[in-house]
């Protein structure tokens, strides 16, 4: 996909209420530039999908969308079997849609976990200690490769090139805990389409 048709696959996914960050398909074009595919009838894009590779240890399925007025033709399976093939041999993960779950289990998919999206306001509050003994702190303050070593106890590959874009991306809030020198945990809040 061209970035203008990324865009496009990040507004098809506005549109189906996924909320995108803003900033998110960025962190993934630098991760895997070839990992976005496009299917279209003459001029028309029908279908989108995102097989992110990192290395040659994992992969990863998302943004996969066909056109609402294409559904049901087939276009789906099509280019979902273009993205099963390029990460063919890897190990693989999705963020599947609840209603597609038994579509990803026929392709050998087990559901592991749900994802759980809350909204709401927030209030300033202090970065302090907590009550643990650990100290919240911005993670720029911390070693990009204490970082990285964390990330990769936690994701099943190696992902320099994600993890350093998505940890500083623009006018984002990303921190970690630290405890006795150690971190032990992450987390970054970015802005997307509603909210962060």
């Amino acid at each position: 996909m061209s970035q203008s048709e990324v865009a496009m696959a990040i507004e098809w996914a506005a549109q189906e209420g996924w909320n995108p960050g803003v900033s998110d398909a960025s962190s993934f074009l630098l991760a895997d530039p070839s990992g976005f595919f496009i299917s279209k009838l003459g001029d028309q894009t029908v279908a989108v999908i995102s097989a992110i590779r990192y290395g040659e240890q994992f992969g990863f399925i998302g943004l996969y969308i066909v056109h609402p007025d294409f559904r049901g033709q087939g276009f789906g399976w099509e280019i979902w079997q273009v993205g099963m093939n390029y990460l063919k041999g890897l190990p693989i993960g999705l963020d599947g849609v609840v209603a597609q779950q038994s579509n990803y289990q026929k392709s050998g998919f087990q559901f592991t976990h749900r994802n759980i999206r809350f909204a709401g306001r927030s209030r300033k509050i202090e970065l302090v200690s907590d009550s643990v003994g650990g100290l919240i702190i911005p993670l720029d303050q911390i070693p990009f490769s204490m970082i990285q070593d964390f990330d990769r106890s936690f994701f099943p590959a190696n992902r320099t090139v994600f993890l350093s874009n998505w940890i500083s991306q623009p006018d984002s809030f990303a921190l970690g805990l630290i405890e006795d020198g150690i971190i032990c945990g992450y987390g970054v809040i970015r802005p997307c389409r509603v909210g962060f």
